[in-house]
């Protein structure tokens, strides 16, 4: 595909994505999607032939996206709790903006019997991240940063809790206590404390 293609998919995937987040999947239509970008049914029909197969490319990409984060500050010998603090941050203001989150369009899309059968992506995502987060808590462990847990279960705490926080946060108000309850218990399974 040519370079106004690509840009032109994009364009339609980064539209859509906030229609996603606004709508969750089952309620977009390709007749919503045309009017947010302006393309004419033809001009969208050239691209995706229906909103799943939009969607896939937005989580592909989202996958595609999703890089080591921690590995290059491990070796560059970034301090473990440096590391940590930064990202439990991130996740405490993601936690909050149920504005750009897809987690019930995900759940919709990934509980259709069509879908479900067939894509693991979700499955790949979540181990994709365990392993981040294992190399993190290992590299932590080492250092003597951290104190000797189950990295695994850690993991599993963490994205289970913040994706739960995401997904109630479309459907109900969640202030910052929530969020830095659980990032607060976070460390307080990993730091050793303070003396």
């Amino acid at each position: 595909m040519s370079t106004k293609g690509d840009k032109t998919k994009k364009f339609i995937c980064s539209e859509a994505y906030k229609l996603f987040a606004e709508k969750g999947f089952k309620e977009v239509t390709m007749q919503d999607i045309c009017k947010r970008t302006e393309l004419s049914r033809g001009g969208l029909y050239r691209h995706y032939e229906n909103t799943a197969q939009i969607f896939s490319a937005i989580v592909s990409a989202m996958l595609a996206d999703q890089e080591d984060e921690f590995s290059e500050k491990i070796r560059n010998n970034v301090r473990a709790s440096e590391i940590l603090d930064d990202v439990l941050n991130r996740y405490e203001e993601e936690m909050i903006d149920s504005g750009s989150s897809l987690s019930v369009a995900i759940y919709e899309y990934f509980s259709s019997p069509d879908i479900s059968r067939g894509d693991d992506s979700i499955l790949q995502q979540y181990l994709h991240s365990k392993k981040m987060w294992t190399e993190l808590i290992e590299y932590g462990m080492c250092t003597k940063e951290f104190k000797t847990v189950e990295p695994a279960a850690v993991f599993d705490l963490i994205v289970f809790s913040y994706q739960g926080v995401r997904m109630y946060s479309r459907l109900m108000p969640v202030g910052r206590d929530i969020p830095r309850r659980i990032t607060g218990q976070v460390r307080q399974l990993l730091l050793p404390e303070r003396e």
